[in-house]
């Protein structure tokens, strides 16, 4: 089965993403040999099965914290079939540092563009299209609590997966 990570800073939306996919159910266990918990689900996205993976949160691929270690652990050695990284669009400056290091370290990556109602609402426009042409990957924008673009993230996985057939 396919996994799906699901990668990002802290509070920017992961859990509630991870929700969206697998509906809610989830088995939390801690990382091997740590106290850090991760929760991984399943989730039917077009006519595939797969295994979905709330990361913690990190905020670099170079770990400072447990949290960071187990996020990084999980994506060098499960070797997930599509990262997604989630960001708080209000921070993406700040936050898009993290994109150009997963890219470099060679994975999967689409990136979702979360919290975009309070990015709009504070007066930031932030050009997806644009940034999905420079960056060469896939990029949405999405309101994870209120599921506003879940439908075309779930299409967006579907594309990417035939295209790595």
């Amino acid at each position: 089965m396919r996994k799906i990570a699901i990668f990002g800073s802290p509070n920017v939306g992961k859990s509630v993403m991870f929700s969206n996919l697998t509906g809610s159910y989830a088995i939390v266990s801690n990382y091997p040999g740590t106290t850090v918990e991760v929760s991984r689900g399943k989730a039917r996205i077009g006519d595939e099965e797969f295994e979905v993976i709330d990361t913690p949160g990190a905020y670099s691929l170079l770990p400072v914290t447990e949290e960071e270690r187990v996020a990084r652990s999980i994506l060098i050695n499960e070797r997930p079939s599509i990262v997604l990284h989630m960001l708080d669009a209000k921070n993406l400056e700040r936050m898009l540092p993290l994109t150009l290091q997963l890219l470099e370290a060679g994975m999967p990556v689409i990136l979702i563009l979360n919290i975009t109602d309070e990015a709009e609402d504070a007066g930031i426009n932030i050009d997806a299209n644009r940034l999905e042409r420079d960056l060469s990957i896939p990029v949405l924008a999405t309101v994870s609590t209120t599921g506003k673009g879940l439908d075309i993230l779930k299409g967006r996985i579907e594309e990417y997966v035939k295209k790595l057939l």
